[in-house]
């Protein structure tokens, strides 16, 4: 991985080009970009840059297991747990297929041949899932755009965490601010994690 590599739904170029940011502030812009990739990851529940995942199914002999991440790039390998054999690629496929470019869980479906096997415990899956920096959807990019700004914004006033001073309708004093702005929320809903 190089060594200029940052962790970010927007590349870094892009998002002091539309702010005019000059390099200055390249520190303060690195910490916000990075920070609100992380925060947009946890509030969706999911990893959304491309990333290797390890992940162990327990095995109770079901043929259709769902990734926990995705969308799912690349499957490296599959291991079965108990035997300690590896699955040969042609005994399992991806639905849907890596190509697709839907943002929706991935189900590894599994022959039925493996169900005759005995002591297979879990199944480990090592797998690429996420979006590359370069094919980002434009609606996260902007939700990270709209959150490093508002942080930025937030650090150069050094009010971290207040929304000012508020008087009057009885209310008066500093307030603590909201950690997503509402509009962030909105473009991130289509990627929240969704649990059943």
């Amino acid at each position: 991985m190089e060594g200029n590599y940052l962790y970010t739904l927007i590349p870094i170029e892009d998002f002091k080009t539309i702010l005019n940011i000059d390099d200055r502030e390249d520190k303060l812009t690195k910490f916000c970009l990075s920070t609100s990739t992380h925060t947009i990851e946890n509030y969706c529940k999911r990893r959304l840059l491309l990333k290797k995942h390890f992940e162990h199914i327990e095995y109770i002999g079901d043929l259709v297991l769902q990734l926990r991440e995705y969308p799912v790039r690349e499957v490296m390998g599959v291991f079965l747990y108990g035997n300690g054999e590896i699955l040969e690629p042609d005994l399992y496929n991806i639905v849907p297929d890596y190509s697709t470019s839907y943002d929706m869980p991935f189900n590894i479906s599994i022959s039925r041949a493996i169900q005759r096997l005995s002591n297979i415990s879990s199944i480990k899956v090592i797998y690429w899932a996420g979006y590359s920096q370069k094919k980002v959807p434009e609606d996260l990019s902007a939700a990270c755009l709209e959150l490093a700004s508002w942080n930025m914004n937030r650090y150069r006033g050094k009010r971290i965490g207040m929304t000012g001073n508020i008087k009057g309708a009885g209310i008066q004093g500093e307030h603590f601010e909201m950690s997503i702005p509402e509009n962030v929320k909105i473009l991130l809903e289509p990627y929240r994690r969704r649990v059943i």
